[in-house]
């Protein structure tokens, strides 16, 4: 919006650089921009698929996926497919200061590859890669498993850590920022935000007190930002007002260029001195040309070498793996057949001894019963036999006193009418 001339500052319009003092009216396409001071600085956990611009053309820029409520913008950018920690704010020194590649500021990453994580491959990544013309500064990396390593970067060339690793043939598969010098993304969900603390603020003030707030080489901070954004920035900051400034930065690159190994530069070659050596576009060093294509030669048969046995090697590590995996696979089946067998018999085993228990409670029910109606049965005969027995001599009892009262009777009538008893009769009753 600067650079195309829509933005006024009091009616005067406004170039790169130009600072807003308190009470001034700025004015965006004739509409009255917020000039609220209030510091805005957020940390935010970028997902998959979100875009790191302000640009509203972009359906997927963080800006509207965020919707904070004030106008804010990211400091440098994670590339489209990266997930991870970026700080947005609306204070345009600290951004500068962040971002210039100079300062050596630590960011952290989390990244999973398509290979086993060799010792090798730590070693040379730590060292410093040959890449965009240039050898990557030492690094700290560790490996957090077997195909997941962890590295910090105090440099921010374009997407620095896909091409170191493209550099040894191995494809980064996800990578995730988890730290910024001394800002955390900790357990920050996935598309969330959260301010940043005034702990973390003093942190990060007291870290960047020495660097330099001058946008030279900004865009050599997105680590992780793509080609496209990357071309994007260079054309902002190559705009009328700050062609100064990319000269500066221009010239800055050279001299790194020139610092580099003397191995690891591209050489390109114009001119021929009388001794046949090649002049270099730079003019800073020469090389003979036959010594230069033998070493060319001898690089590409190396080369031709060392994959060959690596193609040799991955096919041993693979043939391996997979006959480890068939053993242990075959392993986990017998291992499963055997206690399904053992469960199996088990169960077997159980219900056997669940059926013999019925049976035998059957039979013990069965004989119980059977006592129980023998006992019954003999107590009732017992019963009858001895109601019958006492009937009957009850009988005889009542029939002998029947017969003494009919004796007595008598014996009564004979002495009221004097007569003697009769023999019999007195025998009777004796």
């Amino acid at each position: 919006y600067v650079a195309s001339g829509k933005i006024t500052i009091d009616g005067i319009t406004a170039v790169m650089g130009t600072k807003v003092k308190a009470g001034q009216e700025v004015l965006l396409q004739g509409k009255p921009v917020d000039t609220d001071e209030s510091l805005a600085f957020i940390a935010f956990h970028k997902p998959k698929g979100i875009v790191c611009t302000t640009d509203k053309r972009e359906k997927n820029n963080i800006i509207d996926f965020i919707q904070y409520g004030k106008r804010i913008y990211p400091i440098g950018r994670l590339d489209k497919e990266s997930e991870g920690l970026i700080l947005l704010t609306n204070d345009g020194n600290i951004v500068n200061k962040i971002l210039r590649a100079g300062n050596n500021h630590e960011k952290e990453y989390v990244v999973t590859v398509n290979k086993t994580i060799t010792s090798e491959f730590l070693k040379e990544m730590k060292s410093g890669v040959p890449i965009l013309d240039t050898v990557t500064l030492p690094c700290e990396i560790k490996v957090l498993d077997k195909f997941i390593f962890q590295i910090i970067l105090t440099q921010g060339l374009n997407r620095q850590i896909r091409r170191m690793c493209e550099y040894f043939d191995y494809k980064v598969i996800s990578l995730k920022r988890t730290r910024i010098m001394n800002i955390n993304l900790g357990h920050l969900q996935v598309g969330g935000y959260r301010n940043v603390t005034e702990k973390e603020i003093a942190g990060l003030n007291k870290l960047i007190s020495k660097s330099v707030n001058t946008p030279d080489t900004i865009w050599n901070s997105m680590e992780d930002a793509s080609d496209e954004d990357t071309g994007k920035s260079k054309r902002d900051y190559r705009s009328k007002s700050s062609r100064s400034i990319y000269k500066a930065s221009a010239k800055k690159a050279e001299l790194k260029k020139e610092l580099a190994p003397k191995s690891l530069k591209k050489e390109t070659y114009s001119k021929h001195d009388s001794s046949g050596r090649a002049i270099t576009k730079d003019n800073k060093y020469y090389k003979d040309i036959s010594s230069h294509k033998d070493k060319s030669n001898e690089d590409e048969n190396n080369k031709d070498k060392n994959n060959k046995d690596k193609s040799i090697r991955d096919k041993n590590n693979k043939d391996k793996n997979i006959k480890d995996k068939n053993i242990k696979d075959k392993n986990i089946k017998d291992k499963n057949i055997k206690d399904k067998n053992i469960k199996e018999k088990s169960r077997k085993d159980k219900n056997i001894i669940k059926d013999k228990n019925i049976r035998d409670n059957s039979i013990n029910k069965v004989v119980k019963d059977t006592n129980n109606k023998d006992k019954n049965n003999n107590d009732k005969n017992n019963k009858d036999k001895s109601n019958k027995g006492k009937s009957n001599k009850d009988k005889n009892n009542k029939d002998k006193s029947s017969k003494a009262k009919i004796m007595e009777r008598s014996y009564k009538m004979q002495k009221q009418t004097n007569k003697k008893p009769e023999k019999s009769a007195l025998r009777g009753k004796k």
